[in-house]
């Protein structure tokens, strides 16, 4: 009678559990495998920022450093602990900040025009090549999408060549250098910013247009019926229309600019360079005859990547709707 009752309660609760989803299971271990694989390095680099040069070499790369007290703790109670996980020090982002403080205000100074150029010149040519019929626009929108295939290192040569004998802002602007403030090294960074912008604007054109195309071409004739010009129709409709747009285009566009290390090199040279951007300091931080500071160039590559998280904090739903709508 027992065994008869055990069985039966055996099968109630078998019966009772939900049944296992294999193919849900599988999709959640999935995204959790590729959840682990893209945090893996963020968290690797970010415990790597808080160890000693010591601590560093000794440790296993993803295990935290951490205060004397703490680390004692968890070696007695987890006796499989890493015993030198006691290597804890925040001296690597103070370091790295004085190291990178120069090149924060040399890519703001560079970065923020070139961006805000990159939108309204973007949406301006979008406009023109969307809205406005005229001869001639088919071939001007060919030259634009040829212009996003360019690679950069096809341009670096001419590109230093131009700067160099064509148009040397140095001796252009001469008089501008010498005013309070200003180096002639600061023609470096105008030159870095221009190339920037000329770049950049092929691709904002192609963001804003997709955008422009879902737009209703009622507003734009009534506005027209209506007695407005191409401009009033562009600032007064177009523009306001475009915010969505503007915050995918601003996010990538600063990113992209803030990011950049080849034009930097190729125009600026040296991170010993008073106006050397974030990038060209980064590259060459932490490393000396003694070896690589790890802890310190980890340190330093957050502290890069703050101001583009910011930018995306800031426009973020304009960014979300931006992508829903265009």
């Amino acid at each position: 009678m027992s065994n008869r009752q055990n069985q039966f309660d055996g099968d109630s609760i078998a019966q009772r559990l939900p049944a296992i989803d294999l193919r849900r299971l599988s999709l959640y271990l999935l995204i959790a495998g590729f959840f682990a694989f893209f945090v893996a390095p963020i968290w690797t680099g970010l415990v790597t920022s808080f160890k000693t040069s010591e601590a560093v070499t000794a440790t296993t790369p993803f295990v935290p450093a951490l205060p004397g007290g703490l680390a004692g703790l968890l070696n007695f109670v987890i006796p499989f602990w890493d015993p030198f996980s006691t290597g804890f020090t925040t001296a690597k982002w103070g370091r790295a900040l004085g190291h990178l403080s120069r090149g924060f205000v040399n890519s703001m100074a560079m970065a923020v025009p070139a961006t805000i150029l990159d939108v309204l010149l973007g949406s301006m040519a979008a406009y023109g090549l969307t809205m406005i019929d005229w001869k001639r626009k088919l071939p001007i929108l060919v030259l634009f999408l040829i212009g996003i295939f360019i690679p950069l290192q096809a341009v670096l040569v001419p590109l230093s060549d131009f700067w160099t004998n064509i148009l040397p802002l140095e001796e252009v602007l001469a008089p501008v250098w010498a005013l309070p403030m200003l180096q002639v090294e600061h023609a470096r960074l105008l030159e870095l910013m221009i190339t920037h912008v000329a770049y950049g604007i092929p691709i904002c054109m192609l963001l804003f247009r997709s955008y422009y195309n879902t737009i209703s071409t009622e507003l734009v004739e009534a506005a027209k019926m209506d007695g407005a010009s191409i401009t009033k129709i562009y600032t007064r409709i177009v523009l306001p229309l475009s915010k969505p747009m503007i915050g995918v285009v601003l996010i990538y566009q600063f990113t992209q600019i803030w990011n950049e290390f080849l034009f930097s090199l190729t125009l600026i040279g040296s991170s010993s360079s008073p106006v050397a951007t974030i990038t060209l300091i980064l590259s060459g931080m932490g490393a000396d005859i003694s070896g690589v500071d790890f802890g310190l160039r980890m340190a330093g590559a957050f502290l890069a990547a703050m101001p583009t998280l910011i930018i995306y904090v800031l426009f973020a739903e304009q960014f979300a709707k931006g992508l829903a709508e265009g």
